[in-house]
């Protein structure tokens, strides 16, 4: 998702609660906060000299120990005033990828796609997703890759892997 998309959805949806699912039917906590938004410049040479450059911008979300027995998630309208007042200090590129950085005491920190959003009566929910490490540059290092195997797309167990 990109960023411009987040927050039009946020802006669209600002009566409700933002919810972010970190892994199927795994909630980051009631206690969230928005503590840092990073805007970044990917500058990248892949293992086959392969030159690329890409913006991103990152979302961390925090879980405060002090806050663990709440129950009421952050509204969208809340989220949307942290960003905006972000997007007046530094501005944002709304074409740059969205991620969500996370992490509680038993999921490792990870930058985190938003693979897609439902609207569940009061609430938004953000689903997001991990993208596995791949070669860029499978024909320059001479990886074959059969037909079979790229049309699995290098699902789990098929070999590719």
């Amino acid at each position: 998702m990109k960023t411009e998309e987040f927050l039009q959805i946020l802006k669209q949806h600002q009566d409700k609660s933002l919810l972010f699912e970190y892994a199927p039917n795994l909630l980051v906590g009631a206690n969230y906060h928005i503590t840092e938004i990073k805007h970044i410049t990917v500058d990248s040479v892949d293992c086959g000299a392969g030159v690329d450059a890409w913006k991103e911008t990152i979302v961390q979300l925090w879980e405060d120990p002090n806050e663990l027995g709440k129950t009421t998630f952050m509204s969208a309208l809340k989220a949307m005033g942290i960003l905006n007042k972000v997007g007046t200090i530094k501005s944002y590129i709304m074409d740059a990828e969205l991620k969500i950085e996370y992490s509680n005491a038993n999921f490792h920190t990870a930058q985190l796609f938003v693979n897609d959003y439902e609207v569940r009566g009061k609430n938004i929910l953000m689903k997001l997703t991990s993208q596995a490490t791949d070669c860029k540059a499978k024909e320059a290092c001479g990886i074959q890759v059969s037909e079979v195997e790229e049309m699995a797309g290098c699902a789990p167990g098929s070999g590719c892997c």
